[in-house]
């Protein structure tokens, strides 16, 4: 079979085959609502269960035709082996390690052609198993479908530039999946594991790891079974009634939309059993679309991920996640995702933690003994209790609606008394005023007890869980099925609980993370509804003398805790009080309209909006530690971003953090920056909805401030903003191509102008670079810069250099430039340039804002225009920017240790905000203008681009490099809550930095996100680099780079060159002498030598 004599050659037979995949295992649906949704609070589960699991005459139930992947012993394909129960209707594990070979032969026992595409591992082209016009010869394009009934062999290689990194883990999580058309075979079942090692880590014939004791392998999925290819069939075998169903109406859709954990929901997955103390390796991927945003939460338990310690793990699709666990805590133990409509939806198993013959090491508690007395009590909340907008100083609108309660609700909180009378609360120092609804901070080092007495003082039962402390099931504060009963489950109105936890070493934060970790502690009776009406509150875990007497932490001046999270109040317990209290009406009388729902919905930190939230005062060079929280639901997608100064986390420079559900970061803060700034959600809705505070730095005298900086260079550039006309596809045959098999293309609904849409260009305002002060010269776009599309210039600096840019408008209205990362020495938003003015904005690039002692070279920012920040980016106005170490550059601005440089943003650009909406309207759709409603569903679907640098489906040139060329990547996320994106590279992984360096090949974007990613380019060919988030894949977020043989290397005889209009254009059966499509990119001069 051709394998390399270097390594293990591992031989395949994969079928794919059609079966019944059962959701829960149980003969009837009604048995399994009743009495198998074993991974759920008791209170939210009959009613949610049957809206996925009951069959009826327009409904499938939790039972559906899938295909998935077998393996046999040999090609016969008589012999199956076995695969453990829990991996669901995941295919079978694929692994191997460095300097091995993989073959797959592949056989087609399905009803439609269907591929295998690996992650992490080599290939070549005639293995990638995944269809798109690539140029490749017809030889070369047999892998990309294996029909109903035939075979194709798939030949992978593990070499040294895809081995795990020094700093990895021994072995790192991959998948494979079918990729004709990758959302809706990945729906229909076609997804498995794949793991490659470093070198002697797997055993022999059986290849099983030598390093741990069990190793399982989890994918997170809201498996969308409406984009099933069996969609049909499943409504015909399982509805009592087929003809009955509408597919477009939204309940059926919800119920066909599978909150599962290897398929399975409700704490049906059997069979993840453990023995304490073993060394368990969890393989833990997501799959998806938008809404799979997961926390995978470990109760009980927790793990070591890239040498920090937690106990979630945050996956997204096509995010592979590799942790550590040694368990230490008999028992069985939720496993869950902590997203507010996961829990409610099912996405939950056990997971058992067996005594075995491990005998519990003698405990090794000595620290202190920490008691805390806290309460729920209810109270009248009020989330902008200054009643106007503090940055803008606007008044917030009243109540104005009949049907709308306001500002000010009946939340609970979490309150702390002097003592277990509890008579006497606890006065707030002026430290603390900035806890808002948090409860009081919790804090312990390693080593120490904690004893928290609960009274509730509220009307209904509530508890405390914590997260990243140890402790036995009688105090865990969550009731479900894991066999045990404990008054600390849930605690009545009136009643005291006394929760003891304990910080073993095993616990505390690692020799990799800070000095204290930030985590969190809520009511989990309901986990839903308890944190919606308010009890979440902040704990901190340090290592072994981190704290003071007084429980500050030695060397830093001040502390701060945010919580970010969308408040949704429909979910309180208070909701039908609020009715009453507030509106004078009973919850059954009110008109619960949409806008009534969101209206509820507060977008706020630590329950406060519109720069509320009181407290938030520094020093100029005082060291701060910022404790940051997630809380919430699929919307809760937060990029906190800190405007004015930078922050360091994990030795790295930021100036935001990604937050989620249930996730923490800690940040550590050296202002050098006077003046007032915002904290706020980059995320575009959140920060429009009011998720938006203020933060103030002084010069308080307290300590001798280092030196000012001595700049040593300024480098000025002239960039204008000018009014475009913007094709966002201005050549489809690359797209028809890809999608020839739908009766209906997808990218019809973006690029068609017909009955009222506006098609794919629209009047767009864009930042473009010129010579000089005279603006008269446009800089051209050469060397690749071409790839930048609407991207302003790429915009460089030094640590040391002052960055002078003249900036002219010629749009027609006000627009601005503003950086992240940079020192701007004017306080408030930056000075506005009206239609024809010209203005200098001068950044300093301090030491702050260039790499981190972790970092890179470079590191990533963005600058856009913020006269509206939302609107303007919409409209266009947004570039990319990098600041490099002292030295790092060559004079033109490119690395001196690599080849090439690109910089990429992954946006859903909503022309519904852009300035030019109307404009658009009248002058590119056809029809009467005046009929056009812009608020009608498919028109505002119309208007939201998922592009890549302003492009769809392939049309961004000028990505291209040799074999062998070192490659910066900054991949830049912006946007809304819909802008969550994966960002994988076929054929190629890459290092990134967490700290220390990693292998991978696909990225998480967020808005606020700006990466910076290392790759060696070594796979010659034309490959697909796109968005991994399944609508993102089908509206056009992929484009292709190239790679071409080493310059002096020779082509293969399938590739023939031909010079048109001074390009280079590669031949193959969509582009002929007469027609060079776009996507085939320009090389310029360099490639002229071929």
């Amino acid at each position: 079979h051709g394998c390399v004599s270097a390594g293990v050659c591992t031989y395949l037979w994969l079928c794919f085959q059609s079966q019944g995949v059962v959701g829960c295992p149980v003969s009837s649906a009604e048995c399994c609502v009743a009495d198998k949704t074993v991974g759920c609070a008791a209170s939210m589960v009959h009613g949610k269960a049957s809206v996925f699991l009951q069959p009826g005459k327009d409904r499938i139930g939790g039972t559906y035709k899938k295909s998935v992947y077998k393996q046999y012993t040999d090609s016969t394909y008589t012999t199956e082996i076995p695969k453990p129960v829990w991996l669901g209707f995941l295919g079978p594990i694929i692994r191997a390690e460095v300097g091995d070979t993989i073959k797959v032969h592949l056989r087609n026992f399905a009803s439609r052609p269907y591929t295998i595409h690996p992650h992490g591992v080599f290939y070549e082209k005639d293995s990638e198993g995944s269809l798109y016009p690539d140029m490749s010869p017809q030889d070369q394009k047999k892998d990309d479908a294996v029909f109903p009934g035939g075979s194709y062999t798939y030949t992978w290689t593990v070499p040294e530039d895809h081995s795990p990194t020094a700093d990895d883990p021994n072995c790192l999580t991959w998948i494979y999946h079918s990729h004709i058309d990758a959302p809706k075979d990945i729906a229909s079942g076609l997804i498995g594991p794949l793991v490659t090692c470093k070198e002697g880590i797997l055993t022999g014939t059986s290849q099983r790891r030598q390093d741990v004791d069990v190793d399982f392998f989890l994918m997170f999925s809201v498996v969308d079974e409406n984009l099933s290819w069996y969609l049909d069939e499943n409504i015909a075998s399982f509805c009592t009634d087929p003809g009955s169903v509408d597919k477009e109406d939204e309940e059926f859709q919800e119920s066909n939309k599978m909150h599962a954990i290897n398929g399975y929901v409700f704490g049906n997955l059997p069979a993840l059993t453990m023995c304490a103390g073993d060394h368990v390796a969890w393989h833990l991927f997501g799959m998806g679309n938008e809404i799979d945003v997961h926390t995978a939460y470990f109760h009980g338990e927790t793990l070591s991920i890239r040498g920090h310690r937690t106990d979630v793990a945050s996956l997204f699709p096509a995010t592979f996640v590799t942790a550590d666990m040694i368990p230490g805590n008999p028992g069985r133990w939720l496993l869950s995702c902590q997203l507010n409509d996961h829990i409610q939806a099912g996405m939950a198993a056990i997971y058992e933690v067996r005594p075995c013959s491990w005998q519990a090491p003698e405990p090794t508690l000595q620290g202190r003994i920490r008691k805390y007395y806290i309460a729920a009590k209810e109270v009248q909340w009020d989330y902008g209790p200054s009643g106007r907008d503090r940055s803008s100083g606007k008044q917030l609108s009243e109540a104005g609606s009949l049907y709308r309660i306001g500002g000010v609700y009946w939340k609970v909180k979490y309150v702390e008394y002097t003592d277990e009378s509890f008579r006497e609360e606890k006065q707030q120092s002026e430290e603390e005023k900035h806890l808002g609804i948090l409860g009081p901070v919790i804090k312990a080092e390693a080593g120490d007890t904690i004893m928290v007495t609960f009274a509730n003082k509220a009307s209904w039962p509530f508890s405390i869980q914590p997260h990243g402390v140890s402790y036995g099931k009688a105090w865990e504060g969550m009731r479900y099925h894991d066999g045990v009963s404990q008054n600390g489950v849930s605690v009545p109105p009136l009643h005291n609980f006394t929760y003891t936890w304990t910080v073993p070493k095993h616990a505390g934060p690692t020799s990799s993370d800070p000095p204290c970790l930030t985590w969190m502690y809520s009511s989990a009776v309901d986990p839903v509804r308890d944190t919606s009406s308010g009890l979440v509150g902040p704990l901190v875990i340090c290592k072994p003398g981190t704290l003071d007497d007084n429980n500050k932490q030695k060397g830093i001046d001040k502390e701060f805790y945010l919580l970010f999270s969308v408040f949704d109040e429909n979910l309180s317990w208070y909701l039908s009080a609020n009715i009453k209290y507030y509106l004078r009406m009973e919850e059954t009388s009110l008109k619960k309209d949409d806008g009534f729902e969101e209206s509820n919905r507060m977008h706020a930190i630590n329950g406060f909006m519109f720069g509320n939230l009181p407290g938030l005062d520094l020093c100029e060079g005082d060291n701060v530690s910022w404790h940051l929280l997630g809380l919430g639901s699929e919307a809760d997608v937060h990029g906190a971003v800190f405007q004015g100064n930078t922050l360091q986390m994990n030795g790295m420079r930021k100036d935001s953090a990604n937050l989620f559900p249930h996730t923490f970061a800690t940040a550590f803060m050296q202002p050098d920056n006077k003046g007032t700034f915002e904290i706020y959600c980059q995320t575009s809705n959140h920060y429009q909805a009011g998720m938006r505070e203020q933060y103030s730095v002084s010069n308080c005298n307290r300590r001798a401030l280092s030196p000012a900086l001595r700049y040593r260079a300024v480098r000025t550039y002239y960039v204008v903003a000018e009014e475009v006309e913007w094709d966002y596809m201005p050549d489809r045959s690359w797209e028809r191509e890809r999608h020839n098999h739908s009766a209906e293309s997808y990218a019809d609904i973006f690029l068609s102008n017909k009955d009222g849409l506006i098609g794919s260009r629209y009047k767009k305002a864009v930042y473009r670079e010129y010579t000089d002060g005279t603006f008269q010269t446009p800089k051209a776009r050469i060397n690749g810069d071409e790839h930048l599309g609407i991207l302003g210039p790429f915009l460089w600096a030094e640590v040391g250099e002052i960055l002078n840019v003249v900036f002219k408008n010629n749009a027609s209205r006000p627009y601005s430039i503003h950086a992240h990362g940079v020192l701007e020495r004017q306080t408030g938003q930056p000075q506005v340039a009206h239609p024809g003015d010209i203005v200098t904005y001068q950044w300093e690039i301090p030491e702050r804002s260039g790499p981190g002692p972790d970092d890179s070279a470079c590191v990533p920012w963005v600058y856009y225009s913020m006269v509206d920040p939302v609107k303007d980016v919409y409209s266009g106005l947004i570039g990319p920017l990098k600041v490099c170490r002292k030295g790092a550059l060559r004079t033109d601005g490119i690395r001196k240790d690599v080849k090439r440089e690109f910089a990429l943003l992954f946006l859903v650009f909503d022309e519904n905000q852009s300035w030019y909406l109307e404009e658009n309207v009248q002058r590119y759709s056809n029809g009467s203008h005046k009929d056009i409603d812009l608020l009608d569903e498919k028109f505002v679907e119309s208007n939201k681009m998922h592009a890549i640098n302003g492009r769809l489906y392939a049309n961004l040139p000028g990505l291209t490099m040799f074999e062998g060329e070192w490659v910066n990547w900054y991949l830049l996320g912006m946007g809304q809550e819909i802008d969550v994106h994966t960002v994988h590279f076929h054929a190629e992984t890459f290092i990134y930095k967490r700290g220390k360096s990693y292998r991978a090949d696909v990225v998480d974007l967020f808005p606020g996100t700006f990466e910076m990613v290392e790759m060696l380019a070594g796979n010659p060919g034309t490959w697909l680099l796109h968005c991994h988030v399944s609508d993102h894949i089908h509206a056009g977020m992929e484009i292709l780079f190239q790679v071409l043989p080493r310059q002096g290397k020779k082509f293969g005889k399938q590739v023939r060159i031909l010079l048109v209009r001074s390009q280079v254009c590669l031949l193959d059966s969509i582009c002929s002498a007469q027609h060079c499509h776009p996507l085939l990119v320009s090389f310029q001069s360099q490639c002229l030598q071929f």
